[in-house]
């Protein structure tokens, strides 16, 4: 009896078996190199070993180590490195001896250092005191200054990194909001206004190529006088006047920052000394004090600019508020940079601005 295949109805022989169907192939030999599940898993434990090692290395504490995420690790890893290219071990600070928690302290806000490029290469660690944010969180928003601060500033503050890069030594100035923690923008409503001074400076070391970094300051805009006990007081000065406005007692600090000695001032009117295009603000928060009833501070506080005594213009903050009972008015002024009255004009003007 003849046995025929089923698939191509041909004699089967005994030692013979049915050919391939057409479009099916015989079946191959495993491929020596295909992916595996056992062979990822090996791949990631070798990831996460060189990640623990990396963690391992980093100079802070054990509990903030097992606080780091992978990418966290990452990111503070890349940082070191840039740090480490830039200020090789044994050079000048930052990146060299670290710098102790009572100088830090001593700071109006925190330190700075960016690459040509913008890149963070160091971020002083009383950054949290200033922002609400550690340096490993103030990573997560990324690894630029661009990432950390307000969008739309990042246009100026360019323009204005690639100016001081041109000109090795030359300050330059900007203002913007950094990102802060949840905390902060609950307690404040919104982010913390930062006004950055530096320059580019370049580095020679012998261990590596002459290359610049920027080196700034960080110091906040702050919203009132007493925003922050840790913030220096050495910008600021107190005038009392009588309700119209007459200076009847002014602090001798006054001298810094104007010019004038007290003497000068006692006797004279607020108003003398304001420049003609912020009159009409003044007499605005003056009249804001003027309808309230007793003591207390005017809504929000007015940026001015006031005569020196060298006929210079000085931008000033002040805070005014009623005091002895409502007889009298208290001004708290701190000087400004220009770019910073530009910047909280300019903030002033778009929450005035009609929806």
């Amino acid at each position: 009896m003849t046995i025929f295949c089923s698939h191509c109805h041909q004699p089967l022989q005994a030692e013979m078996s049915c050919p391939p169907r057409r479009g099916k192939q015989a079946p191959r030999a495993s491929r020596p190199f295909r992916s595996t599940k056992s062979a990822s898993k090996a791949r990631r434990d070798q990831i996460n070993a060189e990640l623990q090692a990396l963690r391992s290395l980093l100079p802070i504490s054990i509990e903030e180590k097992e606080r780091l995420s992978y990418l966290h690790t990452m990111a503070l890893v890349c940082l070191r490195l840039r740090g480490a290219q830039l200020f090789p071990p044994g050079s000048a600070p930052p990146m060299g001896p670290a710098l102790g928690t009572e100088l830090l302290s001593l700071l109006p806000g925190f330190l700075l250092v960016l690459s040509a490029s913008g890149k963070l290469v160091y971020i002083s660690e009383n950054v949290a005191q200033v922002l609400g944010l550690s340096v490993v969180e103030l990573l997560a928003h990324g690894d630029t200054v661009f990432d950390i601060l307000d969008g739309r500033a990042c246009e100026d503050v360019y323009k204005k990194l690639l100016l001081a890069q041109e000109e090795p030594g030359r300050e330059v100035t900007f203002v913007s909001e950094m990102c802060t923690s949840k905390a902060f923008r609950l307690q404040h409503g919104g982010n913390r206004v930062m006004t950055v001074c530096g320059r580019f400076v370049t580095l020679s070391w012998p261990s590596s190529p002459s290359t610049t970094a920027f080196l700034a300051l960080c110091t906040p805009v702050m919203k009132s006088p007493a925003d922050g006990k840790a913030g220096s007081q050495d910008d600021t000065f107190q005038s009392t006047h009588i309700l119209d406005m007459t200076f009847i007692d002014v602090t001798e600090s006054v001298t810094y920052h104007l010019g004038y000695c007290r003497e000068e001032l006692v006797g004279q009117s607020w108003y003398s000394l304001l420049h003609p295009e912020d009159a009409d603000l003044a007499a605005a928060q003056h009249r804001a004090l003027a309808f309230e009833a007793g003591a207390g501070p005017a809504a929000g506080a007015a940026v001015l600019r006031v005569l020196r005594r060298d006929r210079a213009w000085a931008w000033l903050r002040v805070w005014a508020r009623r005091d002895g009972g409502g007889r009298c008015i208290t001004c708290t002024c701190r000087c400004l940079r220009e770019e910073e009255a530009a910047h909280l004009r300019a903030r002033q003007s778009r929450a005035a601005a009609p929806p």
